[in-house]
């Protein structure tokens, strides 16, 4: 009796726990998960990658080699953390926005549509696996953008800010049909969304926009430097107040237009860091100090007199001085203004980028027209404008970026590259991925960037010059491997070549043999040895090239031979593999 008495009692507290957790509010992002088939096939096959040597184009041996990886990017993207990982600038996608209403996009070999009941959890699950797996191939400053529109932007928003924890850059709005959808009900939809990024928001990089030649009217007062206008270094606005920044509060010394700084013992002493006071006695004793000296002795007050704080710590402004970027005036006291330059040399000073883009040239009926000059018909439904990718570009990429697009689509973000490469004579890189989904990569994605490297002739029958560059086509491929045997370490080895010159980004052969194989690029060598018996010959052949060399060498565990290269220890790096590869492809798919 009292057994069941027991037992009732437990089932009634276990009733009213399954209330209470009912009521209890949720905050994040809860979905079903639904396993995916490119997923876990990688728990007996492993990606690796295979060159399509018939649709290599070189165009310019002194010029990067760009990739286009053929195959799901769930599978690029594996490959890629052991070839690139921490190596990427730029990342941009453009996913599937899963509307439903059209065949935009499969899982597990079916289409996702408006009916599905998990249309959300599938889209949800491929994006969080790529996402992850895309975080890790970022440099610490670098970032990534994603095209969005509202039918999952709440949601990816929310797996962005759980993936990339505190460092998102941006929302923007982006305006690529003014006119509006046609098919809307309420409201005719003129944007979709751009999400930003960063590994690090701390060590990010995103510039700004080149002025408009309007806005460069403004310039009117001129240095030795160039023209510039003057801009208030006294913070107005929001957070003005000396109390808001307490250590933006320091005086500034000018005599006979020059601008200066008190010493920094002095500056040292006017501040008590450790108990984050400043010593106002002392502020009068060096004011009467440097104006006995000639000295203006200029503090950041507003008109009624009331002290506020500079733009700038203290750093900054002595690295602005030395730059003479300080301009003083005076009326009826000393001001100090930075001086605001449009140009500085060759580099463009820029406005910050806003939170909406719009551009005529964005528009999606405008990239449309432009892909199908390129082909003479349509092949691509709404392609991304170039116009659009390229000032993605500018504003976060230096002329030696690696940028990657692992939704690659038509090949938008290939050309960009080109583009803006022959613009600035830069050296950036792509890596474009994309599946082969109605031979989306082999009949648009890969002609639109031979066109552009070559050249081609539009609807209009004109003769377009080609960008010049390079194109590497690589497809995944897989090696059978449900456990690790030795037969299955050989085999992967064998396998892993072509994965291994990407990585050093070495693709002319050099030698090649059963026992070992020798890559180089224009700075760069990369040495892959099958078999331990043959360093000895390895070693000679190596012997005449200057410079180090990426050595890898075969290994039933990570003995990387480093007593066999003792005598040449300073010319090599050595890695053992297929270990190095595994333990890549451990983290992945445990």
């Amino acid at each position: 009796m009292q057994n069941n008495q027991t037992n009732e009692k437990l089932l009634a507290e276990i009733e009213r726990l399954k209330k209470e957790l009912k009521k209890k509010k949720k905050y994040g992002l809860v979905w079903e998960d639904k396993p995916e088939d490119v997923v876990e096939i990688c728990k007996e096959k492993l990606p690796v990658l295979k060159e399509v040597k018939s649709k290599e184009i070189i165009t310019d041996k002194n010029k990067p080699v760009n990739l286009l990886i053929e195959g799901d990017n769930y599978h690029a993207l594996s490959v890629l953390n052991y070839t690139h990982k921490g190596k990427i600038d730029v990342i941009y996608i453009d996913p599937p926005y899963n509307t439903g209403k059209v065949k935009e996009w499969k899982y597990n070999d079916k289409y996702v549509d408006e009916n599905d009941g998990y249309k959300h959890s599938k889209w949800l699950n491929m994006m969080e696996k790529r996402l992850t797996l895309a975080k890790s191939l970022l440099k610490k400053s670098g970032t990534i953008f994603i095209s969005i529109d509202d039918n999952e932007v709440a949601q990816i928003k929310l797996l962005c800010d759980y993936i990339f924890k505190e460092n998102k850059l941006g929302l923007v709005s982006v305006i690529n049909n003014l006119k509006g959808r046609s098919d809307d009900k309420f409201f005719a939809t003129a944007n979709e969304f751009l999400l930003v990024y960063a590994k690090n928001s701390k060590q990010a990089k995103i510039q700004g926009f080149d002025l408009e030649d309007n806005e460069l009217d403004e310039y009117t007062e001129f240095d030795d430097v160039s023209n510039f206008k003057p801009i208030d270094l006294r913070k107005t606005g929001k957070g003005w107040q000396r109390e808001h920044r307490p250590f933006m509060f320091y005086p500034i010394l000018v005599k006979n237009s020059l601008i200066s700084l008190p010493e920094k013992t002095e500056i040292d002493k006017l501040y008590s860091k450790k108990n984050k006071k400043f010593d106002d006695s002392y502020l009068k004793e060096l004011k009467n100090k440097y104006e006995k000296e000639g000295f203006a002795f200029v503090l950041p007050k507003d008109t009624s007199n009331i002290f506020g704080r500079w733009r700038w710590g203290i750093k900054t402004c002595l690295e602005n001085i030395k730059l003479d970027n300080l301009v003083s005036k005076k009326t009826s006291d000393w001001k100090i203004f930075e001086k605001m330059r449009p140009r500085l040399g060759d580099i463009a000073r820029t406005t910050t980028p806003k939170t909406i883009f719009y551009k005529s040239e964005y528009d999606t009926g405008s990239a449309g027209k432009y892909l199908k000059s390129l082909f003479g018909k349509e092949v691509f439904e709404n392609p991304k404008s170039l116009y659009f990718i390229k000032d993605l570009l500018r504003i976060s990429t230096g002329t030696n970026s690696v940028i990657l697009d692992f939704f690659a689509g038509s090949g938008t973000t290939g050309e960009a590259v080109l583009d803006l490469n022959s613009e600035d004579t830069g050296n950036r890189k792509f890596i474009i991925c994309t599946n082969n989904e109605g031979e989306i990569a082999e009949e648009v994605c890969y002609p639109r960037i031979e066109k552009i490297i070559k050249g081609y002739k539009n609807t209009k029958k004109e003769n377009i010059d080609g960008l010049g560059g390079n194109l590497k086509y690589f497809k995944t491929d897989f090696v059978d491997y449900k456990e690790s045997t030795d037969r299955n370490k050989i085999k992967l080895t064998k396998e892993a070549v072509e994965m291994l010159c990407v990585k050093e980004g070495t693709f002319e052969s050099v030698m090649a043999n059963d026992n070992f194989k020798i890559f180089k690029n224009k700075d760069h060598y990369a040495g892959i040895i099958f078999d331990q018996l043959a360093i000895k010959d390895f070693k000679k052949a190596i012997k005449d090239i200057k410079g180090k060399i990426s050595v890898y060498i075969f290994s039933l565990g990570d003995d990387s031979f480093e007593d066999e290269f003792e005598d040449i220890k300073q010319k090599v790096k050595l890695s053992p593999i297929p270990e190095a590869i595994l333990k890549v492809y451990r983290r992945i798919f445990k």
